[in-house]
């Protein structure tokens, strides 16, 4: 990895300035799902090693309004900006040259921000002895970077999906355990099916925060609107849900790479799981339903119903899973 002589030689050709436009974790338990299936396979992305505590992603222009992403090790730096940005207040994230551990060319993450009285983003010139510049995974058709920004989307917006499953079929939604909340904290219309037909999904944005705003979930929230009214049933019983289910079971008996299986706050006292594998996306809740992405089925997503099997499966995938700190 480059150290702070890198990002010394970047401030000086950026006129010693680089414009935060937004800014993301990149950890075990929380990195852009855009960039892999796991951490490791996160890291690598970026030429990065996966190191234990994760780091923080600070993505910006140079005075000249190339882009940059500076990569730190104050994690927990990264983690209050967001969060802030994400309550509406103004953060000024300056991280420590002290912190910097390499200063990339390009953008991993699809941005829709510039800095203001900066020419337009463009890629920095390549340094023949620099790293590769970074450019987002492309999200244009259906493919492993699509399927599991779809399974972000339903993990977001649970609530809209889980009201479009039919209640004879997948019985009603657990209720809240004392104390707990009925509402998710995140809204928003989504997809629904078409009977015996799976459901489709949009992409979310990836899953990075900022002072500006970097994309919206309107197609999803079209698709929405257009397919709302039906009801889903089953796909549990496909082969390609079967095959997802028996590496879920796997992982119990041969751990997965680091950040395969994340897990979440929920309403209601539970967690909510996200799970990747060669080819395929999870997003369940452990009192709950799971939904299936599969890289077969372009779009699609496929809910399987709620048993005894699925939820003690579900709960042992929670136990093992990594957690934000």
């Amino acid at each position: 990895m480059t150290g702070t002589d890198e990002v010394e030689a970047a401030a000086t050709a950026a006129d010693e300035a680089l414009y935060v436009l937004t800014a993301a974790l990149l950890t075990p338990a929380q990195f852009p799902s855009v960039l892999g299936d796991d951490y490791p396979e996160a890291c690598a992305a970026l030429g990065l090693g996966p190191y234990a505590q994760g780091y923080g992603l600070v993505l910006g222009q140079d005075g000249a309004g190339a882009r940059w992403t500076v990569v730190i090790d104050d994690v927990s730096l990264v983690a209050v900006a967001i969060a802030s940005w994400d309550c509406g207040m103004e953060y000024d994230l300056s991280p420590d040259d002290r912190t910097v551990v390499a200063a990339l060319p390009g953008w991993p993450l699809e941005l829709v921000v510039a800095a203001p009285n900066l020419p337009a983003p463009h890629d920095p010139e390549p340094h023949p002895e620099g790293p590769p510049t970074l450019t987002p995974p492309d999200t244009s058709e259906w493919g492993a970077a699509q399927r599991r920004l779809g399974a972000d989307a339903v993990a977001l917006q649970w609530s809209m999906w889980r009201e479009q499953l039919d209640p004879d079929t997948f019985g009603p939604p657990p209720p809240p355990s004392a104390g707990g909340s009925v509402r998710d904290e995140d809204g928003g219309a989504v997809a629904g099916a078409a009977h015996d037909e799976p459901h489709d999904v949009s992409a979310a944005p990836p899953s990075s925060s900022g002072p500006g705003s970097h994309g919206t979930t309107a197609d999803t929230e079209e698709r929405g609107e257009e397919r709302g009214q039906e009801r889903g049933e089953p796909d549990g019983e496909k082969p390609g849900v079967q095959r997802v289910l028996a590496e879920l079971r796997g992982y119990l008996d041969s751990a997965p790479p680091l950040g395969r299986v994340r897990s979440a706050f929920a309403p209601g006292g539970a967690r909510t799981l996200r799970a990747d594998g060669p080819g395929w996306s999870v997003t369940a809740r452990t009192d709950d339903v799971a939904f299936v992405l599969l890289d077969e089925c372009p779009g699609d997503v496929h809910p399987v119903a709620r048993d005894q099997e699925l939820l003690a499966l579900l709960r042992a995938l929670d136990a093992m899973a990594v957690r934000p700190s």
